[in-house]
């Protein structure tokens, strides 16, 4: 059975998982604004004899419900962008009923610059910056998620899915091993998808809300555990869907229940030496680690829109609920929006919790990587640390809904030239045309307590 010539630049687990199988189909894929996977699936024989393929760039203004957004730049006249398969990503797609590989593509113009508003090209614009400098950023990403019922009819809530026990997850029972094994078949899938797919999984554990899981992720590339995520997404939505219910990322998909985070990690490296340069080597903090959390009080207003990238992604921002509603810092302190956890001097780093689960993780990434970075080229001094219950401390840095978050965005020309500024017009677009197309639907609340009322 012949091996394709490509495969040699596969990694090992991919290789693996293909010996003595024969290749049936390639999934040449891209993450759009919101992280959908776009692209294309082929036959293995014809990916075998092209290098590169071609789609609209203007997927990239395609809002959450399938609209088009224009900025006013002649965007629908752009010429189709190339894509290039990156063969480091490829993975397999193991829930599939044949033998199928994904990989993710690399996006530039025909001229062979990189396509700006590519997510995945933005977060390794950022990454540059930090390269440029002789600096390394490394993150490390934790994922919450929800498992729930199916639900086929959007005007009925979301409730949680029936376990082993044939009864529905009741009540917040955090860090419960009874609750997650209410579910284990799905987990069981999710560590078999990922062993498959050659993904680490660092720890899996109940969390805070009915059916809510969370799952860490080793630190390491910001560009890779972005790639990590956007594979692991897809993968949890199929082992959910093998064992009849639902994964959702929703940043808050249940009434009175704790809202789904991504917390980032961040730390940075001298790229020479490997040290950390949050540790001043005898145990004492850098300027550069106050630098990086003063970048983050002043520059994370400006990126909420990409960090609570939807209408619901504000209702988590509640109090309690370990949700953060503010921007202050604090040690091994979780009332605060930014946390320094308890480590070894060696590991010391940065965790933002502002960052939604909804959000694309290449956006979520580089915009509180952008954030850190204007911090430490400009010397940016945070807040004094904030000592006791931070939720007394509603500072009112953090917009309350998405409108209010993109005026910020869009005023923010600094954070532009960071990201790129065709980017920032392009996001701001798409996300406007999302949030009017919201404010057209009549809620259930609206019907119930003003329809007969007013």
């Amino acid at each position: 059975m012949s091996t394709p010539e490509w495969l040699a630049h596969a990694p090992a687990h991919a290789r693996a998982f293909l010996e003595g199988r024969q290749l049936d189909e390639v999934e040449c894929i891209i993450a759009d604004l919101s992280g959908i996977a776009r692209g294309k699936a082929m036959p293995a024989g014809k990916f075998a004899k092209q290098t590169h393929f071609y789609l609209p760039s203007s997927i990239f203004q395609q809002t959450i419900a399938g609209d088009w957004a224009d900025d006013g730049d002649a965007a629908f006249l752009e010429p189709d962008m190339v894509l290039t398969p990156d063969f480091s990503t490829t993975r397999a797609a193991p829930w599939t009923a044949d033998w199928t590989m994904q990989i993710i593509h690399e996006m530039s113009e025909q001229d062979g610059t990189p396509v700006p508003v590519a997510p995945r090209n933005v977060l390794k614009r950022v990454v540059s910056l930090y390269t440029e400098r002789g600096w390394k950023p490394v993150v490390a990403p934790e994922m919450e998620f929800y498992l729930v019922a199916r639900n086929i009819d959007p005007t009925q809530p979301v409730i949680p899915p029936i376990g082993r026990s044939g009864r529905r997850a009741a009540g917040r029972q955090a860090y419960s091993m009874s609750a997650v094994d209410e579910y284990g078949q799905v987990i069981d899938d999710i560590y078999d998808f990922a062993e498959a797919m050659g993904l680490e999984i660092d720890g899996i554990l109940q969390e805070g809300g009915s059916g809510q899981v969370e799952m860490n992720l080793r630190h390491g590339d910001p560009v890779k555990l972005a790639d990590e995520i956007f594979y692991f997404k897809r993968l949890i939505r199929e082992a959910a869907l093998r064992h009849d219910c639902y994964a959702t990322f929703m940043a808050k998909p249940i009434q009175d229940e704790p809202g789904s985070a991504m917390h980032i990690h961040h730390s940075v490296v001298d790229a020479a030496t490997g040290r950390n340069l949050f540790d001043g080597g005898d145990g004492t903090e850098t300027a550069e680690f106050l630098h990086f959390i003063g970048g983050m009080q002043k520059h994370l207003p400006s990126v909420i829109a990409l960090l609570a990238p939807y209408v619901n992604s504000y209702r988590r921002y509640v109090r309690d609920f370990a949700a953060p509603i503010n921007l202050e810092w604090g040690r091994d302190n979780r009332t605060t929006g930014l946390r320094v956890p308890i480590s070894d001097p060696e590991s010391r780093r940065v965790e933002n919790r502002i960052a939604g689960m909804d959000c694309n993780p290449y956006l979520g990434l580089a915009a509180s990587l952008a954030c850190g970075y204007l911090g430490l080229v400009n010397k940016l001094d945070p807040a004094p640390q904030y000592a006791g219950d931070a939720y007394d401390s509603d500072d009112g840095a953090i917009p309350r809904d998405l409108s209010a978050a993109l005026d910020i965005f869009d005023a923010a020309t600094e954070m532009h030239e960071v990201l790129h500024p065709r980017f920032a017009s392009i996001y701001s677009s798409v996300k406007r045309l999302e949030y009017d197309a919201f404010l057209e639907v009549i809620s259930p609340w609206e019907r119930e307590h003003l329809l007969l009322n007013v």
